[in-house]
Order: structure tokens, then sequence, then C-alpha cells
């Protein structure tokens, strides 16, 4: 191994002094060369090739120093020992456009290993015996598909419960709000809630009274079902006033007097409730 000291001379005898003095491999390091340039000239590097131990890590850096320029480039070397690396030519450029090329020589340097000397050559080591067969309990793995299944199986009954039982109020029911009066209704601007619940009172009597005239069926379906199952019961009067509710409701006659029409429809649902539907 070349000397730190003796390097050092042959680096600066041949232009080139690396740095860090004693790199290993994978380190950066840095070529530098100092030349001596006349005032107004400057200098440039040439390209470094790269090469199978070592390879730049860019361009060349061109520093200026005291009367002279400083050319440095960062290399990186892949194998360790003594590496001597062909250094590119290094031009000087007058102001007048006038060039002047020069030698780039060799830099040569030394990198030390990463590796202990002592894994370069290691000793024998005696083989290994067989390998135990790691014998696992099957108890955990049964205990949890066993805890796994119950958790299933509580859940699934829970999902499947039965509805819940509501007490009977001792007190005769649930309170209920009294109905809104209709003139309340229509006092806020609101006759078609109005004809709409009084429809929706003669057709649920109708229904009750003459099955088949359900809710469920249009006005004209339900007057002709009422038509077909009770001959005698008052249709002319039903149509008359279920028509009309829903022209109120859906907005579709304008200047009818709600009131009257809502009178004679909760009478006709007394009378359809009390009579079962016959006159």
């Amino acid at each position: 191994m070349i000397a730190p000291a003796l390097l050092l001379l042959v680096l600066q005898a041949n232009g080139w002094v690396a740095t860090p003095s004693q790199p290993t491999v994978g380190d950066t390091i840095q070529l530098e060369r100092t030349i001596a340039a006349p005032a107004g000239w400057r200098v440039r590097g040439g390209k470094l090739a790269s090469g199978t131990v070592a390879e730049p890590l860019g361009d060349a850096a061109v520093l200026a120093a005291p009367g002279a320029w400083v050319v440095r480039f960062a290399v990186v070397a892949w194998t360790p020992g003594e590496i001597t690396l062909d250094m590119p030519p290094v031009w000087r450029l007058g102001p007048d456009g006038t060039a002047d090329s020069l030698s780039g020589g060799t830099a040569t340097f030394h990198v030390a290993s990463v590796i202990p000397d002592s894994v370069k050559a290691p000793a024998p080591q005696p083989s290994l015996g067989p390998l135990r067969l790691d014998r696992s309990s099957p108890f955990p793995v049964i205990a949890a598909v066993l805890l796994a299944g119950g958790a299933l199986l509580l859940l699934m009954l829970w999902r499947r419960r039965g509805p819940r039982s509501v007490v009977a109020d001792q007190g005769g029911g649930l309170a209920v709000d009294a109905e809104v009066p209709d003139a309340r209704w229509l006092a806020a601007g609101e006759p078609k809630a109005v004809a709409a619940r009084a429809a929706q009172g003669l057709r649920r009597a109708l229904a009750h009274a003459i099955p088949d005239a359900h809710e469920a069926l249009s006005t004209e379906e339900c007057l002709a079902a009422v038509e077909r199952a009770r001959p005698d019961a008052p249709v002319r009067d039903l149509r008359e006033l279920l028509l009309g509710l829903d022209e109120v409701a859906f907005a579709t006659a304008h200047g009818v007097e709600v009131a009257p029409l809502v009178s004679r429809a909760r009478a006709l649902a007394r009378e359809l409730s009390a009579n079962g539907g016959r006159r």
C-alpha cells in the first residue's frame, strides 16, 4: 500500500489531488487540478469517460482562484485498490478567442475496501445439525374455530329474535291530539288540505261499507265498483262529492266553495258507516 504522504506527492506531480485522502468503495472522491492562466483567460474541463472501476458523477466544475482556475471532477470507485484514471484535456480560453489545451495526464488514488479482512478469508464452519420440526399444538386453532362459531350462532339468534311486545296502556290508550278544524285550515289558506282530508274520510267509510271499493282504486274505478256491488248506493252523490273534492285537492277547479262539499262529504260518510252503504 502506498503511504498517504507518498500518494499525495505522486498526485501533485501528475497535477491532480484526490480528496478525501483515504476513500472507500462507494465514496464520492474529488479530483482537483489548479491551472494557472493570465488575466482575462478562462478554463474549461473536458469530459471524463466512464470506466469499469470508476465513473464520473457529472461534468467538470471550474472554480476561480487567485491568479488561477481550479478544475474539479467528482468520481466514485467500485473496486478497492490502486486506481489510475486517464484525465481529459483542459482548455485555456483567451479573451481574443485563442485556445490552448493542456494534457489531462493521469490521476492515481487508492480506494479501501468496506469489507473487513476477516470476511475476505472466512474460516470453515462446521455443518449444522438437522433442523427440528416445529410441532405446534392444534388446540389453539380448534378453540378459535369453536369461539368464532359460537359468536356467529349468537349473532344469528339475536338477529332472529321475535318482535317486542307492547304493554297495553291501562289508562285507555294513547292520547291523540284533536283534529284541526276545517275552519282553521281554510283561514290559513289551505282549501286543498281540507278537500283531501274530506275525500279520504269518505273513501275510507265507503271501503268499510263496500270492500270492493277499496282506497287503492282511482275515483272512477271506485265509483264503478260501488255501482256493480251496490246498485242501490247513492252513486250520484258519491260521484258529485268525490269528483268535486278531487278537483279542489288537485287545484283543477277555482272558485269552488269547499266548506259545503266538505260538510256533505262528512255527512255521507257517517251515513255510509251507519247504514252499510244503503240508503
